[in-house]
């Protein structure tokens, strides 16, 4: 870098450190960096609402202090009309305050039902392809508190277990890549403050009040709630209640794993032996899910009622016999023990 361009440089970073000179920022931040604790470089997701445009000031400061390298990509699922037009003028935004950003675009067709849920996976897919090509292994969404229970009650109403109840943390993986969410410790309103003293400016994606999405009728349930008395922080500790026994089971999970199969050397064949089945429903449960994904080569998780079906005939059948197909994978039962191979 040239001697001018590091001045330049220099005088971009000293006027993005002097935000901070708000007490109110400075604290906000803080307790973002003592949170986020990350010395790799990563990528942030940019919708242009004002959560993640919180994220970028917080991580581009982070990044500034830490000398990593950040990659910010505006994702533009072409549902909406000016959806185009709004990612530019995002990326204009962020590039009048020092921050430079990319578009991904999500071309093809667009679905008719299940639009968020498809819209969300098709987002980390784009994401985690440019993570790939930059050999980054971190990639940080806005997700804030107030997902946090939204997506709790979605999953309750859908019937979920336990881990599907806490699936929402602050570090979860996808194709061997780490999804950072640091800004779950938030409330709105900080992230707003943010936001508005930096940028004064946020896109506001009109879904957010449209009754046929499920997460906005569950986002007016929760308001009801609290109208009614319902404590967050309460609520939240229930949230961290629940994901401490969920750390519980997945202890015993890979003990049953470690102690009740057989990994053969290509990876394509798994033997279970009797004590496998013996454990808690739970324990199985995930173990056999486990195995599904790991021998099936699945980035999904098969359905639930079909794994209880099959495990319940493996352990109930007198037969010595069995054979099952599930998940890319065969299932053989033969006589007290059970084999499980890719079947390509």
């Amino acid at each position: 870098m040239s001697p001018k361009n590091l001045n330049v440089s220099n005088k971009t970073h000293k006027n993005l450190l002097n935000k901070l000179s708000d007490e109110r920022i400075f604290q906000i931040y803080r307790k973002f960096e003592n949170i986020l604790n990350l010395n790799q470089d990563f990528i942030v997701g940019v919708s242009g609402g004002l959560d993640s445009l919180a994220l970028c000031f917080l991580t581009k400061i982070y990044s500034i202090k830490k000398s990593l390298n950040v990659y910010y990509y505006i994702v533009d699922h072409k549902l909406r009309k000016n959806s185009s037009s709004e990612a530019l003028s995002v990326k204009n935004l962020l590039k009048k305050h020092k921050i430079k950003s990319d578009i991904l675009r999500w071309y093809g067709k667009k679905p008719n039902s299940n639009v968020q849920s498809l819209a969300r996976n098709k987002r980390y897919s784009l994401l985690i392809k440019q993570a790939k090509k930059l050999n980054v292994k971190n990639i940080l969404t806005g997700h804030h508190i107030d997902d946090l229970y939204e997506n709790f009650f979605i999953r309750f109403s859908r019937g979920s277990g336990l881990k599907g109840l806490v699936s929402f943390s602050e570090k979860t993986q996808r194709n061997k890549l780490n999804i950072l969410r640091p800004l779950l410790s938030f409330e709105k309103k900080d992230l707003n403050y943010v936001t508005t003293k930096i940028f004064r400016f946020y896109i506001e994606d009109p879904s957010n009040e449209d009754n046929k999405f499920k997460r906005v009728r569950i986002r007016k349930f929760i308001k009801n709630l609290q109208n009614d008395g319902l404590d967050k922080n309460k609520f939240l500790l229930t949230i961290k209640n629940l994901s401490d026994s969920n750390e519980t089971i997945k202890f015993y999970v890979s003990k049953n794993l470690k102690d009740n199969s057989y990994i053969y050397k290509d990876k394509r064949k798994i033997i279970l032996n009797q004590e496998f089945f013996r454990q808690p429903h739970e324990i199985i449960f995930r173990s056999f899910m486990e195995i599904i994904k790991f021998v099936g080569k699945n980035y999904y998780s098969v359905r639930g009622k079909k794994v209880d079906t099959i495990i319940d005939k493996l352990k109930g059948e007198n037969k010595t016999s069995l054979k099952f197909t599930l998940g890319n994978c065969v299932i053989h039962k033969a006589n007290q023990s059970i084999i499980v191979v890719n079947e390509h």
